[in-house]
């Protein structure tokens, strides 16, 4: 089962790096590439605990919809956000926070298992886990961009 791991330093408050991290209209903003759009649960600002929001994006030609849920949530160092249903067997995305001498180090731990068995795994191996990490990233430098510069009221105010 594949983990891909990230770290990205933001120079910017804590609060606010957690806050742009759980806000459904960024994730929009990073992920137009994919015409992503929330289509049922929560469609706009900030998701929370016990939540979920269900997506419709185009992946590799194909639309696809993804429903997750915020299992976890301690504002503002931690939560998690699993897949209730979608393309995956299953995901965990775990989204944590350290203040630092520069700001705040933002990790992302995002651990799946694709489905299909031998061929999933073969997909992973391939192409699927650089994908992966290619939207995770994109998602962080988004982030990294509002929240140093004051496109972060945009979202959040």
């Amino acid at each position: 089962m594949p983990v891909i791991i990230l770290h990205t330093q933001i120079n910017a408050p804590i609060e606010r790096c957690f806050d742009l991290s759980r806000s459904i209209d960024l994730h929009k903003i990073s992920t137009a590439h994919t015409k992503e759009e929330a289509i049922d649960g929560v469609t706009s600002g900030l998701i929370n605990l016990d939540e979920s929001v269900t997506w419709r994006a185009v992946h590799f030609g194909v639309a696809q919809t993804l429903s997750t849920k915020i299992t976890a949530f301690e504002r503002p160092v931690y939560f998690v956000d699993e897949m209730v249903r979608g393309a995956f067997k299953r995901f965990r995305h775990e989204h944590l926070f350290e203040v630092n001498n520069t700001g705040t180090l933002m990790t992302d731990i995002f651990d799946y298992q694709s489905p299909w068995g031998v061929l999933g795994k073969f997909a992973d191996f391939i192409v699927l886990k650089k994908y992966m990490a290619n939207l995770l990233i994109k998602r962080n430098n988004t982030i990294k961009e509002f929240a140093e510069s004051d496109n972060w009221k945009q979202v959040l105010c």
